[in-house]
């Protein structure tokens, strides 16, 4: 095994092993971590409970935070995101309202994490909302606490050649985040609202004006759904997978949106 990959393990160790020892006294009262101390930061399930549009952009300025099993904690700025709308949504997994083995957490309780893998490889992390089939994909994050781990976390896959990651670099897009944040298979159906290794702060409210709203990345053989704006981002943010200087001006995008809105 490469060198920089038995780093990256060691840090990373499968999540099976994260409650014990030392890890299990730490965490048998959440409020021994100094993030729990002012009257519970961590944002709690009446947050989660939200149409899946609504959700998407309230988790825009949101703080994700990554708790790894040596107690080191990772913490990065939402601002980028993509809503899938259950069953009607011919983008979504859940299209036609098919519940399989595989997209079950997206038919489970508002905050249930849903993460697949991509190419046989990759991962990708949502959260169901409201609706039954519905999920918010977390597309890209601000990097804020822990960016040292995060870079080695996203070494693992790469050349040894390469040049170093930029700090906007390390989380903007859905699998690279994931793997910044070692967010693996084991986080399906885990409640953020609870998890211990896991979950969501309270960050800044980001205002609609500053959002905004375009066609989903990704998409193709879905019809109508391809071009629906439903992907939001903090407008003029660096740190987002990919800007549209259209959707940006505000007006078209959010006149669409409005109306589809309206029509549900």
């Amino acid at each position: 095994m490469p060198r920089k990959r038995r780093r990256a393990q060691a840090l990373a160790d499968d999540n099976s092993k994260e409650m014990d020892g030392a890890l299990i006294e730490r965490e048998k009262d959440s409020a021994t971590s100094k993030y729990f101390k002012d009257k519970m930061t961590r944002l709690l399930s009446d947050f989660y409970n939200k149409s899946c549009i609504e959700l998407a952009k309230s988790f825009l300025g949101q703080i994700l935070v990554r708790r790894l099993p040596d107690g080191t904690e990772l913490r990065g700025r939402i601002v980028e995101t993509e809503s899938y709308l259950g069953g009607e949504d011919e983008a979504s997994h859940s299209r036609g309202g098919k519940q399989t083995e595989r997209n079950v957490a997206m038919f489970m309780k508002p905050g249930t994490i849903y993460v697949y893998q991509i190419y046989g490889v990759y991962f990708c992390m949502n959260v169901s909302s409201q609706g039954d089939g519905a999920a918010v994909l977390l597309r890209s994050i601000e990097p804020i606490e822990g960016l040292d781990t995060m870079r080695t976390f996203r070494n693992v896959r790469r050349s040894e050649q390469s040049k170093p990651l930029k700090d906007k670099e390390l989380c903007n897009g859905p699998s690279k985040l994931c793997q910044a944040f070692a967010f693996e298979k084991s986080f399906d159906r885990r409640d953020l609202a609870t998890d211990k290794s896991a979950w969501l702060e309270a960050g800044s409210s980001i205002l609609e004006e500053d959002i905004a709203s375009c066609a989903r990345i990704g998409i193709g053989n879905a019809g109508e759904w391809t071009h629906k704006p439903l992907r939001f981002y903090i407008k003029d943010n660096k740190y987002v997978s990919v800007r549209n200087k259209a959707a940006e001006t505000g007006v078209p995008c959010l006149s669409v949106i409005t109306a589809f809105q309206a029509d549900k």
